[in-house]
């Protein structure tokens, strides 16, 4: 996977082959870890880790359990997009789910949208 660079995470859609259902969701390519602050010091010490955006198969209990049930080759793994920022992921993955239907239609997984977004306006 060729990734844009300055891109922290992307939007991706996973389709059961058998059924035909699919999966609207979003990743962050690293995770952030605190270290214990140095001897004298009060401020944790922080650090990037990849995450496991490789083999990440998304939040939902039913296509998770579909996908133990049928194995992994019946699904295929597609991003959509690349994105710069938290604010644009959370936005982009909305807007898919949304421009899909998919919150309300049977051809998806999805059932649950959680959206905080702040948008900074000088």
């Amino acid at each position: 996977t060729n990734i844009p660079e300055g891109s922290i995470g992307f939007v991706y859609i996973i389709t059961n082959l058998k059924k035909g259902k699919k999966y609207i969701g979003a990743k962050l390519l690293e995770n952030k870890k605190k270290r214990k602050p140095l001897k004298g010091r009060k401020n944790a010490r922080r650090y990037k880790v990849e995450s496991n955006w490789k083999t990440y198969t998304g939040s939902s209990p039913k296509l998770n359990e579909d996908i133990e049930k049928e194995t992994i080759k019946n699904f295929s793994f597609e991003i959509i997009s690349f994105q710069p920022s938290k604010l644009l992921l959370a936005y982009w993955e909305t807007k898919t789910i949304i421009d899909h239907n998919a919150l309300f239609s049977n051809e998806y997984y999805n059932e649950v949208l959680n959206l905080r977004i702040r948008a900074r306006k000088d």
